[in-house]
């Protein structure tokens, strides 16, 4: 797959396209359809297949403070786009400048000029342009003009809940990470660099990694949950290795009248150094709420068996 920054990156004598747009966040089962469709589209046309989305968020350069939480970082979405068959990702800097163009503008510049679009692949909701002034119907009149068709995208549900971010990411916070496993077609991720916490994981017998994660990160709600640690290769060209069961505490350690909320995970059956390592935690089943106990024994028979039920879970 192709990376491109900025639709302007776009080489000379580039021929037409089916080009897909959205900020694709989670790349969950709907994205997975929308873009799967852009993607067969372009088979059967004999073309390629762009994925249009932009960096940073447009929420937080048209509303500053608004920035949802992420559901997937720009590498993992990337490598997420790449494996439905992509031939061409394309990240727009979402600038000031850029929020202002107006829609007229958006698609002949963008989508013509540039992208050469013969099918255009978005949602019933799809927006653009200034103050998000197009919808579906001026994409329709403008590719009867500068002719390129529109396709609708198709809508991924499961019991009428339609899955989109918004959704996901509302599971994610109220703990829920099975349904946002359901939404997504796989675990929710949290990666992170693993730094010195204090140390008390390890003086109950439990050493934790300690992770530190991006600022927009969606982080799940409080609580104990079983999940995999990942680590990456330690060298480019290398494989990765094997994926650690862990149990996962996120909260303030009330016991101990913690003030910070942390993530720490427990890898089980790992004894090694992981400081400084940049890690994934994929989120399987929350176990508990967190608790505050007035002793450290019920605080540790209490791990112990969360410990034991992260096992019967990930087997």
């Amino acid at each position: 797959m192709q990376r491109w920054r900025g639709y302007q990156a776009a080489p000379g004598g580039w021929g037409r396209s089916v080009v897909t747009i959205g900020v694709f966040d989670g790349v969950h089962k709907g994205h997975q359809a929308t873009i799967g469709h852009a993607v067969k589209r372009a088979k059967d046309l004999g073309v390629q297949s762009v994925v249009l989305t932009f960096d940073p968020h447009p929420a937080e350069v048209v509303r500053a403070g608004s920035h949802p939480a992420v559901l997937t970082e720009p590498e993992r979405k990337a490598e997420l786009i790449e494996a439905l068959g992509v031939d061409v990702l394309c990240v727009v800097p979402f600038t000031p400048d850029f929020s202002r163009l107006p829609a007229e503008e958006f698609v002949h510049d963008v989508l013509v000029e540039h992208l050469h679009a013969a099918v255009v692949v978005v949602g019933d909701n799809f927006r653009f342009g200034h103050r998000a002034a197009g919808d579906v119907a001026l994409l329709e009149r403008l590719g009867r003009t500068f002719g390129f068709a529109v396709d609708p995208a198709p809508l991924v549900s499961d019991d009428g809940t339609v899955f989109s971010s918004t959704y996901i990411r509302s599971s994610v916070d109220a703990g829920d990470v099975t349904a946002a496993t359901a939404a997504l077609g796989r675990p929710h991720r949290l990666e992170g660099v693993v730094v010195r916490g204090d140390q008390r994981g390890r003086e109950l017998g439990f050493p934790t990694a300690n992770l530190l994660c991006h600022r927009y990160a969606a982080v799940p709600a409080d609580g104990i949950y079983a999940g995999w640690l990942v680590r990456q290769p330690t060298r480019a060209g290398q494989p990765a290795p094997p994926r650690l069961a862990a149990a996962v505490s996120i909260g303030t350690n009330p016991t101990f009248s913690g003030q910070e909320r942390r993530v720490e995970a427990y890898a089980l059956d790992f004894d090694g150094d992981l400081y400084g390592e940049r890690v994934a935690l994929d989120f399987v089943a929350r176990l508990r709420e967190t608790r505050r106990y007035a002793t450290i024994e019920p605080l540790i028979a209490q791990m112990n068996e969360d410990v034991a039920q992260t096992r019967r879970l990930l087997g």
